[in-house]
């Protein structure tokens, strides 16, 4: 991979970073309130609901990102963390993120084998 694909990389994931910490600090959708009506209370149940989704789906993609770029410090980025094959510049163009060849993420996305972030992300939570 050349400087100039890895500088573009940087510059995107950095700015997906940016625009992810942004709205995770937006946390007004999981307050709960109370109401006298029930049917709103459940309404607003629900909502609550899709917006801790959303915070965790977003907190999620920030992990992945952020090792994306750790990756990219210790020269690794690119390289699929399961097979070690080149991840191709299509699929890197399209997910900046992606810590697998396609072949491997469709394995690990059928439970095939244990994603490696996963226990680095067990690891990181527990320091």
């Amino acid at each position: 991979m050349t400087k100039s694909e890895l500088n573009k990389f940087k510059a995107l994931l950095e700015a997906k970073q940016a625009e992810l910490a942004g709205g995770l600090r937006n946390r007004d959708g999981i307050a709960i309130e109370k109401t006298a009506d029930a049917l709103d209370e459940v309404q607003l149940a629900g909502e609550r609901e899709l917006a801790i989704r959303n915070l965790d789906r977003e907190s999620n993609l920030l992990r992945s990102v952020r090792l994306a770029l750790s990756r990219m410090a210790d020269g690794s980025y690119g390289t699929c963390l399961h097979c070690e094959e080149e991840i191709s510049p299509k699929r890197l163009n399209a997910v900046p993120w992606a810590a697998y060849c396609i072949r491997c993420q469709e394995a690990a996305d059928r439970h095939e084998f244990e994603a490696v972030e996963a226990f680095d992300s067990l690891l990181a939570d527990a320091a």
